[in-house]
């Protein structure tokens, strides 16, 4: 395993992130697995050397954090061996103020987090969404005085449009406040508009590019098919994945994808995870399985080396999206 900065600071993590999303309760969905069926997948992660694991508060309204937390202590890791990343915005209950990126809400959801996690700072705390009804100097204001409290470590951001980010790097710099190190975008062969501003901004801002989905929830398994969602209970349950792909021009790209996997010998995912990693302004994909074998591959996606015909032929069948995964 190898090990990169996190953007222009000096944390080294993994260049694969593991996302717990997928372990917690199927109370919250019913494709998620419980505690008992996560440990296969962290003890592999860990024994491959991954040091980086991904939640959110809002996954398994806390269970996921939770899981982690409890794991991470039964396979007996050093807290200064791993980083821990969650993240908050999302409604954690039917209460007013339990959302957003409110003064308060940062301040119960942190406390939350920690004790569900079981530890006493998180390395990185990522806002999970813009908040359109806090202002955003009111939401740094409090993510600074967090790091400086010794709770959080560093500040990333996840999925909004780069005019915000922007204003989000800006008002930190201007105020002497902890700027944001990462940005968790959403981005792969099928949804590329990332590339047309974000991404020019994290490079420019030095900000480590730590993209979700970067498989398209299994997209391009060979599986998926216009007439139907696929063969897993997620794939065939998962309204948010389908909302955002399953446009005719998304199987044309799968198609391409699956066609240069058979020539390299590889899985289609395997091939879409490689082309990801081979981006240099990507720092570590965060990458899902409830199957050992999809992690196992996603693993081995660390070795595929594309030339410059295949990627040129990989990118080829791309066509315009609308803006996803910002809501």
């Amino acid at each position: 395993m190898d090990y990169v900065n996190l953007g222009k600071s000096g944390l080294k993590v993994s260049r694969l992130c593991l996302g717990m999303m997928s372990y917690g309760s199927t109370k919250w969905r019913e494709w998620v697995l419980d505690e008992e069926a996560a440990k296969p997948f962290v003890k592999r992660a860990l024994e491959a050397g991954i040091n980086f694991f991904d939640t959110a508060d809002v996954y398994s309204l806390g269970e996921s954090e939770r899981i982690l937390g409890r794991l991470l202590k039964f396979f007996v890791v050093k807290r200064d061996q791993v980083v821990i990343a969650t993240k908050v915005y999302h409604p954690m209950s039917e209460d007013v103020n339990d959302q957003g990126l409110s003064r308060k809400h940062i301040r119960d959801s942190i406390d939350r987090s920690l004790k569900n996690l079981g530890i006493e700072y998180v390395d990185l705390y990522q806002i999970h969404r813009w908040d359109y009804n806090t202002p955003v100097e009111e939401t740094l204001d409090v993510l600074n005085d967090l790091v400086r409290a010794g709770k959080v470590r560093y500040l990333g951001a996840s999925s909004m449009y780069a005019w915000q980010f922007a204003k989000a790097l800006f008002t930190a710099d201007l105020h002497g406040w902890e700027r944001f190190i990462s940005m968790q975008n959403h981005y792969n062969l099928i949804y590329r508009e990332e590339e047309r501003e974000m991404v020019p901004l994290c490079v420019d801002q030095g900000i480590g590019l730590i993209p979700w989905s970067p498989q398209a929830r299994g997209f391009f398994s060979g599986n998926h098919r216009k007439e139907g969602w696929g063969d897993t209970l997620r794939a065939r349950s998962d309204g948010y994945g389908q909302s955002m792909y399953y446009q005719d021009e998304d199987f044309t790209v799968a198609d391409r994808v699956l066609e240069i996997a058979r020539q390299k010998g590889v899985s289609g995912p395997q091939l879409a995870l490689a082309w990801v990693l081979s981006k240099p302004y990507v720092v570590s994909p965060i990458i899902g399985a409830t199957k050992l074998e999809h992690l196992e591959q996603s693993l081995a996606a660390l070795n595929i080396k594309l030339m410059e015909d295949e990627m040129r032929k990989l990118e080829e069948p791309y066509q315009l999206h609308p803006v996803l995964g910002h809501d």
